[in-house]
């Protein structure tokens, strides 16, 4: 076994302010999730209890296997702006009668559930990682349909959805409406496109136009249950495929229904069932990452771990060493891991990758891929030696890999190093991040400095006197704009990733994710574009 060693000094001051600093930050992302796990707050959610009904955090925990594990999916989504953390809707990936599915909730106490630009995008994304890892989807729905006021940015996009869930269909995975409350308008085509339908008594309302717009546009008098109650949709159009006597007989039909589904993955099994644990305490990985991201950490501390007994043969261990890659098994997943140590990307790094990433292909194994990157060297003598077409080689490589691809972003993501070490641009099957990181083209202080020396060349060009004092002011501003836009938090709110996570569930969340990338085929790439060698 090539166990990796470890020099981590849990007793040393800089790993206590580490600590500290990294605990701070999961603090503060704990409280944001806290905000949306209280949906519309304590006001909305008794008036929801009162009438009887579960919150979507309640059904979720209701409808999967008791005992398993519920990974959650961008629960940040909105951060930053003007709606409500979370984007009324939850989503995420959890065990139903021992099948691994997407379940995407609506939030009935944040606005009746109604969907807003956010709401959309973490749909369509929680569409989109069914659709890539052949996962059956479960939606629990009860929303008032669009946001109003911010239709012009739902309406015309809004359709993918609907494109979505029978594209799903069509590939052989099941789509699953359980209807707890209004499912109107566009909404109502949702349980319309799915493949099962559970309407609740008395509570489901599923029609294209509720009564007053039918009254305008007809003339015609109905009201909710006459129109589109379940009752209705049950006995005489036929849209509900089964009629539940409440919220928890809609659960367990929807439960069954997963059970009938004679659902099999496409994926490898694990190499082994009982994988041994890392030798290392993951609460170290606290003290690992330094406060000041500039300084460099050895990313096998990292790999030590998180990685089956902390098991890692590493390849070409001697050459562009500022990347460590090697091969690890991961709760029984064989998996490959590309892992910045220096930060910095020089041409060796590059070739290693695309070298590395091709071999993972050929052996269809997939790719985690830890990123502490300030991006490719610079500079005249890195240029006159190829680093353009190498890093080029690269990101040829990522983009052209077909295994799955696991993204975590411990660290700095900056420039071009975020595309070659798959970046959300490059398609990575999930992608998770520390609440430390930051992201951006470049670091703040750089970004503000070359915006200096632009303006002070500008002024020369013009024969002007350059203004030192405000060009300071100026910078100190941006330097501030950019380091916020790099922050976490914020990213995620963007949906950039799939969450921010602590850095001690590393291990968990990949494993979690690994074992929902198996359900489907895990093939390697036939071809690649043209390298520049």
């Amino acid at each position: 076994m090539s166990v990796l060693a470890t020099s981590v000094d849990p007793s040393s001051e800089q790993y206590a302010a580490n600590r500290a600093d990294l605990l701070g930050k999961i603090a503060a992302v704990d409280a944001e999730h806290a905000t949306a796990v209280a949906g519309g707050g304590a006001k909305y959610v008794d008036r929801h209890h009162d009438r009887g009904k579960l919150t979507v955090r309640e059904r979720i925990e209701l409808l999967v296997d008791p005992g398993t594990p519920f990974l959650e999916l961008s629960p940040l989504a909105a951060w930053g702006t003007d709606f409500t953390v979370g984007a009324s809707v939850v989503t995420g990936i959890g065990v139903v009668n021992g099948v691994e599915c997407v379940i995407n909730g609506s939030d009935p106490t944040v606005r009746g559930g109604a969907s807003n630009p956010w709401t959309l995008k973490k749909t369509l994304r929680a569409n989109q990682i069914a659709l890539e890892n052949r996962l059956p989807v479960i939606g629990l729905v009860e929303s008032g349909g669009a946001d109003l006021p911010t239709q012009k940015e739902i309406f015309i996009p809004g359709g993918q959805i609907f494109r979505d869930l029978t594209r799903l269909s069509a590939a052989g995975i099941p789509t699953i409406a359980l209807v707890f409350g209004n499912s109107t308008a566009g909404g109502a085509y949702i349980p319309g496109m799915s493949d099962y339908v559970v309407m609740v008594k008395e509570r489901a309302k599923v029609f294209l136009a509720g009564p007053p717009l039918v009254k305008m546009a007809t003339g015609e008098d109905s009201d909710d249950e006459s129109l589109g109650g379940a009752d209705l949709h049950a006995r005489e159009s036929g849209l509900a495929d089964y009629l539940a006597q409440d919220e928890q007989d809609a659960i367990r039909i929807g439960r069954r229904i997963v059970g009938r589904l004679n659902w099999r993955k496409r994926g490898p099994e694990p190499v082994t069932l009982s994988p041994a644990p890392p030798l290392y305490d993951e609460d170290e990985l606290l003290g690992i990452v330094p406060t000041d991201l500039k300084v460099p950490f050895d990313p096998r501390e990292v790999i030590g771990r998180i990685v089956d007994g902390s098991d890692f043969d590493e390849f070409k261990p001697l050459y562009g060493s500022s990347l460590v890659t090697g091969w690890a098994t991961l709760h029984g997943y064989p998996i490959g891991i590309l892992a910045n140590a220096r930060g910095v990307l020089f041409s060796e790094e590059a070739q290693k990758a695309a070298q590395f990433i091709q071999l993972a292909n050929r052996a269809s194994t997939p790719l985690v891929f830890l990123q502490n990157t300030t991006g490719y060297m610079v500079g005249a003598e890195y240029e006159r030696g190829g680093i353009i077409k190498h890093g080029a080689l690269m990101i040829n490589a990522v983009s052209n890999s077909r295994v799955p691809h696991l993204t975590v972003v411990m660290g700095a993501s900056y420039g071009a190093g975020n595309y070659g070490m798959c970046g959300r641009a490059y398609g990575p099957r999930f992608l998770f991040t520390w609440p430390n990181a930051k992201s951006a083209v470049m670091g703040p202080a750089q970004l503000a400095g070359v915006l200096t020396i632009v303006g002070r060349q500008a002024a020369q060009a013009r024969g002007q006197d350059f203004d030192e004092d405000g060009a300071a002011q100026m910078a100190a501003l941006v330097e501030g704009q950019i380091e916020e836009q790099s922050l976490a938090p914020l990213l995620s709110g963007m949906l950039y990733d799939d969450g921010v996570i602590d850095p001690r569930d590393t291990r968990t969340v990949l494993g979690i994710a690994l074992s929902a990338v198996h359900s489907a085929p895990v093939d390697g790439a036939d071809g690649y574009g043209v390298f520049r060698l």
